[in-house]
């Protein structure tokens, strides 16, 4: 396998390398890796397994370097440690999701969350349907942050429709970018646990991001992406259509909705139950139903979820 990764910031290279490029010199030889620098970018050879330990450590030390001016030898080895363990977990469960923070090593935490992620591996139309809680967007968001991370894709198009729940979008301050933040809001929120507040924004910047609304979708192909569309039950059919035909080459895209949580004026217009029982039975897409058994939040949501759904509150 060969991967190419673009530093951080070119300036500091010298700081990175170690003098006399040492510090590179460590991790080819602690991982059997070919590195190759050129400009601003690494050029990094081997196996599959050995490439993806050896990207782990140099977003490490450049981690680092965020902090401090040198690194040492100390930090060079024990970001190589960190990377080996790190692959030794990947290891004994294929269905870790190694994003880019240290603290955000993420795993399915029930047997429905793991068929989720299963269903993300080898499908490329997933939709996922269950109760707030659940992981559903996050999960997703999870499994994009990894696929990008290690090449797999170029881009992540995160999405979601711009529906009312109990408030009209108009009266919100601000122009349209101001009114259509809070609707995002929580894909920022599952993002910002996986990378650092300036990396998302240099990959915003550089459109390896997107963030819009779904109305920002007619027209477009997306093509080496993963488009999650998020709270899709809130889509009209017509809005489901156009989103689902949106889907390129070398392409994943992963829908998630709650079925219960509809906030269409007629919830029986609704483009994700529509789109559930039209696809139902087709070959090569996943339909993942999640239940209250797989909510991971606080123990409370789980009983709140069983209540409200006891009886109708519409």
């Amino acid at each position: 396998m060969e991967l190419t990764i673009t530093l951080d910031d070119a300036a500091r290279r010298a700081a990175l390398f170690g003098s006399g490029d040492r510090h590179l010199r460590m991790i080819r030889g602690a991982l059997g890796v070919q590195i190759t620098a050129r400009d601003s970018s690494l050029k990094i050879a081997g196996t599959t397994q050995a490439v993806g330990r050896a990207v782990t450590v140099i977003e490490e030390l450049q981690r680092g370097l965020r902090d401090h001016d040198d690194l040492t030898d100390d930090e060079v080895i024990e970001a190589i440690a960190f990377a080996s363990r790190l692959g030794e977990a990947k290891e004994r469960d294929d269905q870790v999701i190694e994003v880019y923070t240290r603290q955000a090593v993420i795993s399915p935490r029930t047997e429905g969350q793991r068929a989720y992620i299963k269903a993300i591996q080898g499908r490329d139309l997933v939709f996922c349907v269950g109760p707030a809680g659940t992981g559903k967007t996050y999960l997703a968001v999870a499994m994009a942050v990894s696929f990008l991370k290690v090449g797999a894709i170029q881009r992540i198009v995160l999405v979601r429709p711009a529906v009312e729940a109990g408030e009209k979008l108009g009266f919100l301050p601000g122009d349209m970018q101001a009114k259509v933040n809070p609707y995002l809001r929580p894909l920022f929120d599952a993002m910002h646990d996986m990378m650092s507040y300036d990396q998302i924004k240099r990959f915003i910047a550089n459109d390896v991001v997107e963030v819009a609304p779904l109305a920002f979708m007619r027209g477009r192909t997306l093509n080496n992406s993963l488009i999650i569309l998020d709270e899709a039950q809130n889509t009209t059919c017509s809005q489901m259509l156009m989103f689902l035909t949106r889907l390129g080459n070398h392409s994943k895209m992963i829908v998630t909705g709650d079925d219960s949580q509809i906030d269409l004026e007629k919830p029986e217009t609704s483009g994700f139950t529509d789109a559930l029982r039209r696809l139902k039975d087709m070959q090569d897409i996943a339909i993942v139903r999640l239940q209250r058994c797989d909510i991971v939040r606080h123990p409370l949501v789980q009983n709140i979820v069983n209540a409200y759904a006891n009886e109708r509150y519409r």
